[in-house]
């Protein structure tokens, strides 16, 4: 028997239930949950809340709704609880999570491009640096992601891209936290180092490119100073 939902959140309760059965095991990936009335029943709430729930599992990628068929588990993971506690690390760990990531990316790149690549990096690159009509900073910080995850694509390693994207947002916190802060943003020029370094297909030059860029954010995160 599910534990009833309490009367508050009712959707979020309904489908955190729901996503303890999965956990547990007690719901196989690949096995059909119960319909709709009887997840009402069994967890004490509307049919329109279990509604809820379910889409809430479906965005997160748990569940999967078959027309005509049902509902099925597709994963046994929440990504979501990961990206929070992602999201409470301290900068210093953002940073470090960041660097490892591209740092691999690039020694990959450096191998894997081709010209169109390299082509592709400096027309991002460019366009990195010229503001936008009424540009409130969260281009920019679009154009510098574009940058990064482009280099992420070059490295030609599907699982890394994935893992990139699917921390993006906070990627996207960690390139914020130099606007307006004594964190120093990394120049043109380092940006432009990290493509020279992978257009010279030496894998370890392009590592310490991205390592370089990195340096001096972390070195003032690291002294408590930012």
């Amino acid at each position: 028997m599910l534990a009833h939902a309490p009367r508050t959140s009712l959707a979020d309760a309904a489908a955190d239930s729901i996503r303890n059965e999965i956990s547990a095991g007690r719901w196989a990936i690949g096995a059909r949950i119960p319909i709709e009335p009887q997840l009402a029943q069994l967890l004490g709430v509307s049919r329109g809340t279990v509604r809820e729930a379910v889409k809430t599992l479906v965005s997160r990628g748990l569940l999967e709704v078959r027309q005509g068929s049902g509902t099925y588990v597709r994963s046994g993971y929440d990504p979501s609880a990961s990206l929070q506690k992602m999201r409470l690390a301290s900068l210093r760990d953002q940073f470090e999570v960041r660097r490892a990531l591209e740092v691999e990316a690039a020694r990959l790149a450096a191998v894997r491009h081709t010209s169109r690549d390299l082509r592709r990096l400096h027309t991002l690159l460019d366009k990195r640096g010229v503001p936008e009509a009424g540009d409130d900073g969260a281009g920019f910080i679009e154009r510098d992601l574009a940058f990064h995850l482009a280099i992420v694509d070059i490295s030609g390693n599907l699982a890394l891209a994935e893992t990139c994207r699917f921390i993006t947002g906070y990627i996207k916190e960690t390139i914020a936290s130099t606007m307006g802060t004594s964190l120093p943003e990394p120049d043109e020029a380092a940006h432009r180092a990290i493509v020279e370094a992978i257009a010279s297909r030496d894998p370890e030059r392009a590592a310490t490119a991205v390592r370089n860029f990195m340096a001096p954010m972390l070195n003032m995160l690291a002294l408590g100073t930012a």
